[in-house]
């Protein structure tokens, strides 16, 4: 159950992610597969073997088969288990606190999303003017093709490791709360819609924000807040007002930064990496050759 009253609900979804953000996704074992957390939840791509698990968290986690796994058993809390075969995008829902147990009898490949529940609440407060929401199991078996869609795109980006783009996880996983809330929760309350993007006061803020912040981590939240919007408003008015979503905004930003670096100053390629916010050399190179078609050597090679 996600309960609350309005408020200081940005604080809470920034403040709760900052703390405790890599512990979410502690319930899911390492050799499960590739993850990533951000401030508001975290994303694991994993691939096991046959085999069976109890879950039980505080937080709210959502599964997506990437690939169809026959003869899977599960229930819900005190449920009798249910065998089935589970299709290509079939969307399993584990609200916090309520325990599960699985038992699967061939290597099971799904997409795992946990969101935090202060980041839940924070969203069903903002977007839904929600005090209190309900997220709802789903029958074994329901096909979600939007969830999909998501995972797959969450699962792309966390196989780049440390070249995964965060602020581009951290929008999808509030992407996917809202297509959670949207549809699956019980008390829902008629969205507010965006009618146009951001005012130039809250254009000018973001853009000053982000050209002060860019190399630093940053989430939709650090953002939304500086804007005074809710998470899921402000990733439509930023794609609006500026043409491309905040992640490629940064992207393109810290990519203008390091070719600066490389063209006016001494530093090594190591150096510019961390000066422009990449987590290595080798992040900043196969960044700058897929967006730029050069390398930091070959910009700095001479006749260019």
């Amino acid at each position: 159950m996600l309960t609350g009253t309005g408020g200081s609900a940005h604080r809470r979804f920034m403040g709760a992610g900052r703390s405790t953000n890599v512990e979410i996704l502690n319930v899911i074992p390492a050799s499960a597969g590739p993850r990533k957390a951000t401030f508001g939840g975290g994303v694991v791509h994993s691939i096991r073997p046959p085999g069976s698990q109890n879950f039980l968290s505080e937080n709210h986690f959502a599964a997506i088969m990437l690939a169809p796994s026959p003869k899977i058993s599960a229930a819900f809390a005190s449920d009798k288990l249910e065998t089935f075969d589970a299709p290509l995008g079939m969307l399993v829902i584990n609200p916090a606190n309520v325990e599960s147990r699985t038992i699967w009898s061939s290597t099971r490949e799904n997409l795992v999303v946990g969101i935090r529940r202060e980041s839940m609440l924070s969203l069903a407060e903002q977007e839904f003017d929600m005090g209190a929401a309900e997220l709802r199991t789903v029958p074994f078996g329901t096909v979600d093709p939007t969830a999909l869609s998501l995972a797959q795109m969450l699962r792309d980006e966390v196989a780049r490791s440390d070249r995964a783009n965060e602020l581009l996880i951290d929008s999808v996983i509030t992407i996917f709360g809202l297509h959670l809330l949207r549809k699956y929760a019980d008390s829902r309350v008629r969205p507010t819609r965006v009618k146009g993007g951001l005012s130039e006061y809250s254009a000018r803020r973001v853009r000053d924000f982000l050209e002060n912040n860019f190399a630093r981590k940053l989430s939709v939240a650090d953002l939304a807040e500086v804007c005074d919007l809710s998470p899921g408003h402000f990733l439509q008015a930023f794609t609006k007002t500026f043409g491309e979503p905040p992640h490629k905004y940064l992207l393109n930003r810290r990519l203008d930064a390091a070719e600066k670096l490389l063209w006016e100053t001494s530093m090594t390629i190591s150096e510019v990496a961390y000066m422009s916010g990449f987590s290595s050399q080798s992040h900043l190179t196969s960044t700058m050759q897929r967006y730029r078609h050069v390398t930091p050597a070959q910009l700095r090679a001479p006749g260019r």
